[in-house]
């Protein structure tokens, strides 16, 4: 096997929280001249250290297309400043074959006062592409940024959108061996973000390009990444295939992963109606997080009425790890003589999702009352959540499927098919 194009060993970058002790750029100095000529006294704040990233190593092969997440503050955009070489590590280091284009937020790479044509010649420069090697490129890179008509304006007079139009066609486009995006992406369209994504995954499957991919589109990332490193606090908290990695991200985004209870008046609802716990369990009792699509899946929900509503309506939204509702469920969607009795006090509600529906995913559980066209009492945070493995297929065509994304569909349901005569 071949060298990795990107080797990470030991990498900390450690910040200095505070006010310095010298003056270090022209702002700091015209600072201090003002503050002089006013009579202002420097405010001194404590001084303390901060480290954004502590002893991360990983590799990346070439043609890989790896997933940086995390959540805010991990320490995932330093990381990429440092190998995009923006910024040095205080320890460790990074060795790096390749030319490496960077994403990473509007405004990085373009100088504001030049054209879209000019910054695109300057990007290609700074990549050590000649000048007829981006003139070959020039036109691709025009047609999909969508920006012809403004070409011959400064790009400080861009949208947010045109930039970061025009500055990820320069980085997919110039050829470079290491493609490095970060979140900046969100700042496009649905539409363009879809192509962005569309052209990354080309360029890794048949441009071989190497890239490094920073979002928190969950979707994105499963389509894109084979690999993917979660960092916590600075450190790499899990490095592996996406899925698992996704899922241990999501796993620690939860308090519980399949119950949570609540008490008191912290409780979501109000005078009338308090959630007090919901829990979520397979047909034989087990609350262990990962269930079988080929078995029932039941949501208790636990709440205290402190006065008889005729009107109350209890249930639950189910979300994917996106957030998008895969469907909504109340107990007023069953005829009258069907609902479960309301009472005083505490009681507890089931409702059963049947066998051989859902797809592979992760899925939210987020619980919600009202009283039927008045107001709505709660609408709780997410309470529990649970991935599935998809293994309800009864065709010999079902067994490459298990325990993967590769089926295509929010749900994944087995109808019936037959054959029309005449």
């Amino acid at each position: 096997m071949s060298d990795p194009i990107i080797k990470i060993s030991g990498v900390g970058k450690r910040f200095t929280l505070g006010e310095s002790a010298g003056h270090d750029t022209l702002r700091d100095h015209l600072a201090a001249g003002l503050r002089s000529l006013i009579g202002r006294k420097k405010v001194v704040h404590p001084v303390s250290e901060h480290w954004a990233l502590r002893d991360v190593s990983f590799d990346v092969n070439e043609g890989e297309v790896v997933g940086i997440i995390g959540h805010n503050g991990a320490g995932k955009s330093t990381l990429l400043k440092i190998l995009s070489q923006i910024s040095e590590p205080t320890e460790g280091e990074i060795r790096v074959r390749g030319r490496i284009a960077s994403l990473l937020e509007v405004g990085t790479g373009f100088h504001p006062e030049l054209s879209g044509r000019e910054n695109i010649y300057l990007n290609g420069a700074i990549l050590g592409m000649t000048h007829a090697e981006i003139r070959a490129k020039f036109d691709e890179i025009v047609a999909f940024s969508e920006v012809e008509k403004f070409l011959e304006t400064p790009v400080k007079r861009y949208s947010s959108g045109m930039y970061v139009r025009l500055a990820f066609a320069v980085a997919a486009h110039l050829d470079p061996e290491i493609l490095v995006v970060d979140e900046v992406l969100a700042v496009g369209d649905a539409a363009f973000q879809a192509k962005c994504l569309e052209k990354m995954g080309d360029a890794a499957r048949h441009g071989g390009r190497t890239i490094l991919f920073v979002s928190h589109n969950m979707q994105a990332l499963r389509a894109l990444c084979s690999r993917a490193v979660l960092l916590q606090q600075g450190r790499v908290a899990k490095i592996g295939d996406t899925a698992s990695v996704l899922n241990r991200y999501l796993a620690d985004a939860t308090d519980q992963q399949t119950s949570r209870s609540w008490s008191g008046d912290d409780s979501p609802g109000n005078h009338q109606v308090r959630l007090r716990s919901v829990h979520v369990a397979d047909e034989h009792g087990s609350a262990s997080g990962v269930f079988s699509t080929s078995q029932r899946i039941f949501v208790d929900i636990e709440f205290e009425c402190f006065e008889i509503l005729s009107t109350l309506t209890v249930g639950f939204d189910l979300k994917t790890s996106e957030g998008d509702v895969l469907f909504r469920s109340y107990q007023t969607d069953q005829r009258p003589a069907d609902h479960p009795p309301l009472k005083l006090g505490t009681q507890k509600w089931r409702c059963e999702i049947p066998a051989g529906l859902f797809n592979f995913g992760t899925y939210l559980v987020c619980p919600r009352a009202h009283l039927q066209g008045h107001y709505l009492i709660f609408e709780g945070p997410t309470a529990a959540r649970f991935d599935t493995v998809l293994d309800h297929g009864v065709s010999p065509f079902w067994h490459k499927l298990k325990n993967r994304s590769e089926r295509a569909g929010l749900i994944s349901p087995i109808l019936r098919w037959t054959q029309l005569h005449g």
